[in-house]
């Protein structure tokens, strides 16, 4: 009778466990339903701005044309070769050395040439001498046939001798000068004020004519020596502006305007030079650095936007944009960067007149309560606080 009793009250206990069991997820998803609601009706916090956080999007002009890529490069520019095979004595200038017109850069060995001058000017001496010889027999000739003493062919042989001794005298004279050029060959001068953009030869070198010696350039006549699109060359005019940059430069933004288009294209590239000269002082101070800019060949005005405004998630551009008090995120279709002001260019997505945030924080929704203050509401906000 007991163990029937016992049997009893555990089934009647199993019962209301699996009563409670069932109960308990009923409960926990009613839970879970409710704060989904609870967060669905919770009211999105209202943004507070000043008219400094937004910009009206107004239209401006853009400038547009053909890409030009190229190098920077001085106008003046003397690559010095040996003019005399010579040993090297002395260098003089180094790198990034400033020089004057006229200063010696290097010396060369001067001591053959030096002795072929001296030969020379022996050999003029001597020349001189047989013509005045030569002259004075002309002359005793000339008086002897006058009293019949000699022949007229003594008197020619004589004649051809001066002629002789003076074309003698011509020779010797040219070698003279020819040995003193050499020697003043000797010592490489500065073709014009500028600076030392590399030397090629060192103490001791052997410099054969036309070997390679230093060069120098003017940093003050750097151009722009760049290369347009064949296809789009027909619209680039001498005198139109150009904006580019400098690799090492960073940013900086340098103006320049077209000098002169080269004629003809490359055989190989297509590409057609274009040589663009500084529009101000604003000019890099060295040569050889990789440029790329724009020709401005042409102006229209369209909606602009400046890049603070714009963000950018993968290939979808979008604004935020405040209208009626309320933020809106729009999608935007953009075009070409103007190089100068760095706004794009606004294709579809706003209007004139549209007001949007200046500098977009990461925590905007869409939908969400913007109010804009005055600025006199401000300044009487911060007169009561200071009264306070």
């Amino acid at each position: 009778m007991l163990r029937k009793t016992l049997l009893a009250i555990a089934i009647a206990s199993a019962l209301v466990a699996c009563g409670k069991s069932a109960k308990e997820p009923e409960n926990a998803g009613a839970s879970a339903s409710a704060s989904a609601t609870a967060a669905k009706d919770q009211p999105k916090v209202t943004l507070q701005m000043s008219p400094e956080d937004t910009l009206t999007i107004t239209s401006d002009a853009l400038a547009s044309g053909p890409v030009i890529t190229g190098s920077i490069q001085p106008e003046r520019r003397a690559d010095l070769r040996a003019e005399v095979g010579a040993i090297v004595i002395q260098v003089l200038k180094e790198n990034g050395e400033t020089v004057k017109k006229g200063d010696v850069l290097l010396r060369l060995d001067e001591t053959s040439i030096r002795d072929s001058l001296t030969s020379a000017e022996e050999a003029t001496r001597a020349a001189e001498q047989s013509l005045a010889q030569a002259q004075r027999m002309y002359e005793r000739q000339k008086t002897l046939l006058a009293s019949g003493m000699v022949s007229t062919t003594a008197l020619e042989d004589a004649e051809v001798r001066r002629n002789n001794a003076q074309s003698d005298l011509a020779a010797a004279r040219s070698r003279s000068v020819a040995a003193r050029q050499q020697l003043t060959r000797t010592l490489v001068r500065a073709p014009f004020d500028g600076i030392v953009s590399e030397r090629k030869v060192s103490n001791g070198d052997t410099a054969q004519v036309g070997k390679e010696l230093i060069k120098v350039i003017d940093p003050s006549s750097m151009r722009f020596e760049g290369t347009v699109s064949a296809d789009k060359v027909g619209v680039v005019k001498v005198g139109q502006p150009v904006l580019f940059r400098v690799n090492g430069y960073g940013e900086q933004p340098f103006n320049g305007k077209v000098k002169r288009v080269d004629p003809a294209a490359n055989a190989i590239t297509r590409q057609v030079e274009v040589l663009v000269e500084f529009a101000d002082n604003n000019r890099p101070g060295v040569a050889g650095l990789y440029a790329e800019g724009r020709v401005e060949a042409q102006s229209a005005n369209s909606l602009m936007i400046p890049p603070s405004a714009l963000v950018q998630a993968g290939d979808s551009n979008y604004v935020w944009r405040v209208n009626n008090g309320t933020l809106a995120k729009v999608p935007l279709t953009i075009g070409t960067r103007d190089e100068r002001s760095g706004r794009w260019q606004v294709l579809s997505g706003l209007k004139a007149g549209d007001m949007v945030v200046r500098v977009p924080a990461s925590g905007f929704k869409d939908g969400q309560k913007v109010v804009l203050s005055t600025p006199k509401a401000v300044a009487s906000a911060s007169t009561q606080t200071s009264g306070k």
